[in-house]
């Protein structure tokens, strides 16, 4: 009998002392482990549940602590926290097998409506008599046959809100006209002529177009979470760009800066050699015209002396003495003058010296500039169906020239019927883009892009107002960008190749000699809301002068 008392005593105490079910919950599922594993930092999760969460993010970070790791640990089961989930389960299926009549309600969950007193979870609610019953007294609609065919659910509270409000009746079917529950009684009355269907048919729907919606809710999710990460690379990327271009301006004005300081040090010590050197030959000139004027009065004052004397043979010894007939032998200072610096042309000399340091630095941010637009080359080719009849296409779509016979064409609405001009196949709504235009032998020809909505069918205008952001050539040496207003460009040398950049959302068209490596103009504050396609002008032959054609050509090196 002691033994039985002390064997009982132990297992109680063991029960008593087992670790409460939260001390096995993985954070992600909120259930018990399931192969668990430890993280570096010491926090445990299931397998499978970290896994999958590792899958979704970019970053490998655990969501309890938040530590990031670098890259992904390598995780194994807990064997030891294993083993410990297998005892907890154990422990906890023995102890509900045992007391699973004895589980009172707690708040939250649905109470046995028949039990007086203390109030017993509830196992199931019957749809039928609208109540919720406990294990113990849930047995009749397990064992009688008149209740075996109710309709048990999960426990569920608020049953009277499965009553039909009008004719206190169950509802037990669906109306798929006006997508609402109704019962037996509003399928011959209200709903008489409306298609209706069993709840669970309804419910079958219902839950299938749930999970439809789920899924393309879940979609959108992950496509604005993948938007997320563009947005984040680019914002990445663009701190990289604005890094690498701030330490390059900071590198450039700063070399200005000190080019600046350097040539306005050069003027100042210029300016004052030439001021010093002035003043020094002024000091000689004046040192020695001072010692004349010394010996001059010098002579004076002895004259003086003497032609007071009352001594007529004192005077005229002392006449004869002087030499009175012949001064101090001086220098002729008629055309003897200081020699004034000439300033004039200091300060622009120096400014010139500047001008030439920063037209090196220009032309070396210009090549730079270029080799950075090049990387967005685009494939470009001319659309026969945009083409004037009077001009002539190549084959593969790359080559356009002036014709003098117009061709039968049909006259449909993409044409431009007067002007002899055609536009790319290829229009861009978005991003930034960059193609090279050989115009090598040519006179006269338009260049740029112009939007969707042209006019095609009319002797076109070249200019903003009217779609197009173009530069020209004209009489073989006359460029001109056609802005607002109209731009006359003065090049350093005559352009062989012209390259096209186009930068959608800044609103930038740019043109650059790509032989010289220059730029040639560019259209800023642009407001494009059209695709735009890139256009091309190779203009009349002009008596054979400007017979060559325009040439789209591959970025050289690429």
């Amino acid at each position: 009998m002691f033994f039985f008392f002390h064997t009982t005593c132990v297992e109680m105490a063991a029960a008593n002392y087992l670790p409460s079910e939260d001390q096995f919950l993985c954070s992600i599922c909120l259930d018990v482990f399931t192969d668990p594993v430890s993280t570096p930092c010491g926090h445990n999760f299931c397998k499978n549940c970290i896994d999958e969460h590792w899958n979704t993010t970019d970053q490998y970070l655990c969501p309890m602590c938040k530590k990031v790791f670098n890259t992904r640990p390598e995780l194994n089961v807990n064997t030891f926290i294993s083993e410990m989930v297998s005892q907890f389960r154990q422990s906890a299926n023995c102890s509900s097998s045992s007391s699973s009549e004895l589980k009172v309600s707690k708040p939250g969950e649905v109470p046995c409506d028949v039990c007086t007193g203390t109030k017993m979870r509830a196992l199931k609610s019957c749809l039928v008599c609208l109540a919720s019953y406990c294990e113990t007294h849930l047995e009749p609609h397990l064992t009688a046959s008149s209740l075996k065919r109710h309709q048990l659910i999960d426990p569920v509270e608020n049953l009277e809100g499965r009553m039909c409000t009008k004719h206190d009746k169950p509802l037990e079917l669906f109306c798929k006209i006006d997508q609402t529950c109704v019962c037996m009684l509003c399928t011959v009355l209200d709903h008489k002529t409306h298609e209706v269907v069993p709840l669970k048919e309804g419910y079958e729907v219902k839950k299938a177009e749930l999970g439809k919606t789920e899924t393309e809710i879940q979609q959108m999710i992950q496509k604005r979470q993948q938007k997320i990460q563009e947005i984040k690379h680019s914002v990445s990327i663009s701190k990289g760009d604005s890094d690498r271009e701030l330490a390059k301006g900071v590198r450039i004005f700063t070399s200005l800066k000190e080019s600046v300081e350097k040539g306005l040090a050069k003027l100042i010590e210029t300016i004052k050699t030439k001021q010093k050197t002035t003043e020094k030959q002024a000091e000689i000139l004046i040192e020695e015209l001072e010692q004349e004027i010394s010996e001059l009065m010098k002579r004076r004052t002895e004259m003086e002396h003497l032609s007071q004397s009352e001594d007529h043979l004192h005077l005229l010894q002392s006449v004869q003495s002087l030499n009175i007939h012949h001064p101090p032998p001086t220098k002729d200072w008629t055309e003897v003058s200081v020699s004034l610096s000439l300033y004039e042309g200091t300060v622009r000399r120096a400014m010139s010296q500047l001008e030439e340091t920063l037209s090196k630095e220009m032309k070396k941010l210009v090549k730079a500039e270029l080799k950075r637009v090049q990387q967005y080359e685009v494939d470009v080719t001319l659309d026969p169906d945009t083409a004037n009849p009077y001009l002539i296409l190549s084959n593969d779509g790359k080559r356009a020239r002036p014709g003098k016979v117009e061709k039968s064409l049909p006259d449909n609405p993409e044409r431009f019927s007067f002007s002899p001009c055609v536009l790319g196949r290829q229009s861009f709504s978005s991003g930034r883009f960059y193609y090279e235009v050989q115009v090598k032998g040519k006179t006269d020809w338009d260049l740029g892009v112009a939007r969707e909505s042209i006019n095609r069918k009319e002797d076109i205008t070249l200019s903003i107002e009217d779609g197009y952001w173009t530069i020209w050539l004209r009489n073989g040496n006359k460029y001109s960008a056609l802005d607002d207003p109209s731009v006359y460009l003065s090049l350093q040398s005559r352009p062989q190749k012209v390259g096209v950049f186009v930068d959608y959302e800044e609103g930038l068209v740019s043109f650059y000699d790509v032989g010289a490596a220059a730029l040639i103009y560019s259209f800023t504050g642009c407001s494009f809301t059209e695709k735009l396609y890139p256009y091309f002008g190779p203009c009349t032959i002009d008596g054979g002068k400007n017979s060559a054609p325009l040439i789209i050509s591959p970025v050289r090196g690429n």
